[in-house]
């Protein structure tokens, strides 16, 4: 959510072929794996680099990934007599720039990012007003055009022995996915923590037909999951892991089942995919989701338990508990300190070293002259 608002202000300042530094005393409240994030996705913003010099957490951050102690000591070495090291609570350590833009990140909010296009910028309190809008909107990145007298369609259909209605807003992929996202522990351990909460609620996936799968950037993500004792309750609301790296964010999400594709077909529907990937172009994700929303690992698994893109978390209940009591997001959304704690007991060093030492390299040489 944090990022896609980030990437939006970048966009809209215009930094297009542009070597993009960021410093200031705000950077110390982004972990190491937002920055990396911000930096990857540096063409979703156009520039040519997003680059944050690295400081005492960047050096934490490679401990705990396994790097050896007497390397560390190098690095920090080496970056320090090139002035390439940064304390960004000291201004004098700050270069001088050829333009400063400024970014309070007290103004952040929570956002989500389509329906069509990466840059198109929504937030989550205006998700429910703004797709419904776009129904009515005349074709286009933010309008599909449907007639009046079909803003209100429903197609019933059985799937599973269960019978089903499918309308405008129906969510019927949610994908935690891309490499950029799914490597960042702290929105993967908050996507897992929230599963949890909600399983505990005594919540589950809305609609069963709902494509639910988890792509983890690295094995790495697999085994903090397992180890933290959230992967369990990821499976049970349907995200158990299908690969690694990019899969739905490039249209891997496979068919959907024949009485979904059905259904959206016969009321030329606007079915919804959501997932954390940094592509949504209309028929990337999916030929049968006309409306793709970019959103954070744990939103991916809000609106699946929603069901639908048409709600108002703010006031609306993603379901009920089995004493029937209204369970809204804020319930079961899992606090910063929270997400923290999780991370700091269970993202060892030895994960990385042993997920590491598996990885094999092979080079293959080619024959002097040969240029087949």
């Amino acid at each position: 959510m944090f990022i896609v608002s980030f990437l939006q202000h970048l966009r809209q300042i215009g930094v297009v072929g542009k070597f993009v530094e960021f410093f200031g005393p705000g950077v110390t409240h982004l972990s190491i794996a937002d920055r990396a994030t911000i930096s990857n996705m540096c063409p979703e913003y156009g520039a040519t680099v997003g680059f944050f010099p690295v400081d005492e957490a960047g050096l934490a951050y490679l401990r705990e990934t396994g790097r050896e102690e007497g390397a560390l000591k190098y690095v920090g070495a080496y970056l320090k007599a090139n002035k390439m090291f940064r304390n960004y609570s000291d201004p004098s350590e700050d270069p001088v720039f050829s333009e400063v833009i400024e970014m309070d990140l007290s103004t952040v909010v929570p956002c989500c990012s389509g329906p069509k296009r990466p840059h198109d910028r929504v937030t989550v309190t205006d998700m429910k007003a703004d797709f419904k809008q776009c129904l009515s909107n005349k074709t286009g990145f933010k309008g599909f055009a449907v007639p009046e007298d079909k803003l209100d369609v429903t197609v019933p259909f059985v799937y599973e022995g269960k019978e089903y209605t499918l309308k405008h807003g129906s969510v019927v992929i949610a994908a935690i996915t891309s490499c950029t996202n799914t490597s960042n522990p702290s929105v993967m351990l908050g996507a897992g923590l929230l599963a949890k909460k909600a399983v505990e609620a005594g919540l589950t996936i809305k609609n069963s037909f709902i494509k639910t799968s988890l792509s983890p950037g690295s094995g790495v993500v697999t085994y903090y999951l397992k180890e933290s004792h959230v992967m369990e309750y990821l499976e049970k609301l349907g995200f158990d892991v299908v690969g690694y790296g990019c899969m739905t964010c490039i249209g891997n999400s496979g068919p959907l089942a024949d009485p979904v594709a059905d259904a959206i077909e016969k009321g030329d529907v606007v079915a919804v995919g959501v997932l954390s990937g940094n592509r949504n172009f209309e028929g990337r994700i999916h030929p049968l989701t006309r409306a793709n929303y970019l959103a954070s690992p744990p939103l991916v698994i809000a609106y699946a338990l929603a069901g639908t893109i048409l709600i108002d978390f703010e006031t609306e209940p993603l379901g009920h508990s089995a004493d029937g009591k209204p369970v809204f997001l804020r319930d079961i959304w899992p606090s910063k300190d929270e997400i923290q704690e999780v991370e700091k007991t269970y993202v060892l060093p030895s994960m990385f070293r042993e997920v590491y030492s598996r990885i094999e390299v092979r080079l293959f040489i080619m024959p002097h002259g040969d240029n087949n």
